[in-house]
């Protein structure tokens, strides 16, 4: 048999060549850990349905913080649980707030982690729909001024990045205008710019308690049979003042990272949702996968697609693999 000139094995018969042409490769440095907080002190809670995740409370964040950094995890990404809800989602501005007080925990104890908040408010309505209600109907533009506060009383506290989630039109240049209007000029937007109405959250919405108490948010959340949307969700969040654009879930939407990649300058995050995580830790604990190799190669999956930075509860453990 005649074969071709060139041989591609060549190149992999051993891990000094593959590492030599390696063309895309995971760093710690890129990954955001999300945390959860709840009220109360010396708390720790398992989540049944995210293994290795808890929820701890705000005397529990610097240790967690000060693990992340000495595995090279720059970045964490905060979720709040609060002591009481409302329909108007009060609790997400409050200068008190659960977030307000984590995030100055955090830059107290350990300031030279970055700080990420989620800008949302189904953590805080009785309700549990990301908005404030008119007629049982999530009602946009009044969402925005509540938006606009919260994310404002983050940068105060110190948060070094918001990132909102809601998914309402309008909302980056709303908060734009607020961070810029009190002298937060310099707090970038990580916008969920594409964020659909998944099936993967259910681990997440019991770890947050946000669940919606009727209904579902596809009237806002994006339809998981559209891409083209996709673009034009991102293009308008780039001309309100987004300075990073987000795809989530991941995995399930690789092809719109890879659009996005393609059609914007911006930096891509994608957020490796709690569903994906739970499957993937799930099947490993019965045996039916190599849960290291699979975790690997599902987020260098995500990075291959074009995405900079990972939201992952996978960013301890991968950190730790690849330390190892």
């Amino acid at each position: 048999m005649v074969f071709p000139e060139y041989r591609p094995r060549r190149m992999r018969k051993n891990e000094a060549f593959r590492g030599l042409i390696r063309e895309n490769r995971l760093d710690p440095a890129q990954f955001i850990y999300p945390l959860f907080v709840m009220p109360g002190k010396n708390k720790r809670e398992a989540i049944a349905s995210m293994p290795g995740v808890f929820r701890v409370s705000i005397d529990q964040l610097a240790q967690e913080a000060r693990e992340c950094l000495e595995l090279g995890v720059n970045s964490v990404i905060l979720f709040g649980l609060p002591e009481k809800k409302d329909a108007m989602g009060s609790g997400a501005h409050a200068k008190n707030g659960i977030i307000q007080q984590a995030i100055r925990e955090l830059k107290n104890k350990v300031p030279e982690l970055m700080v990420v908040t989620d800008v949302c408010l189904c953590e805080y309505t009785d309700h549990g729909h990301c908005g404030c209600l008119i007629n049982n109907d999530v009602d946009n533009d009044a969402t925005l001024e509540i938006l606009a506060k919260t994310a404002l009383s983050h940068a105060e506290a110190g948060a070094d990045i918001v990132a909102p989630s809601d998914m309402m039109d309008g909302r980056v240049a709303e908060i734009r205008a607020a961070l810029d209007e009190h002298g937060h000029e310099t707090v970038p937007i990580m916008s969920y710019a594409v964020k659909y109405a998944s099936a993967f959250y259910g681990p997440f919405r019991d770890a947050a308690d946000c669940a919606p108490q009727f209904g579902d948010r596809r009237g806002y959340q994006m339809d998981p049979a559209n891409s083209r949307e996709a673009l034009r969700e991102a293009t308008l969040d780039v001309d309100e003042g987004a300075d990073i654009l987000m795809v989530k879930p991941a995995v399930a939407y690789l092809d719109i990272i890879s659009r996005l990649r393609d059609e914007f300058d911006l930096p891509i995050a994608a957020y490796h949702v709690s569903g994906e995580y739970a499957m993937i830790k799930a099947a490993a604990e019965r045996g039916w996968i190599d849960g290291d190799r699979v975790m690997a190669e599902t987020l260098l999956s995500i990075k291959r697609a074009g995405a900079d930075i990972i939201i992952t509860y996978f960013a301890k453990d991968m950190a730790r693999l690849l330390r190892r």
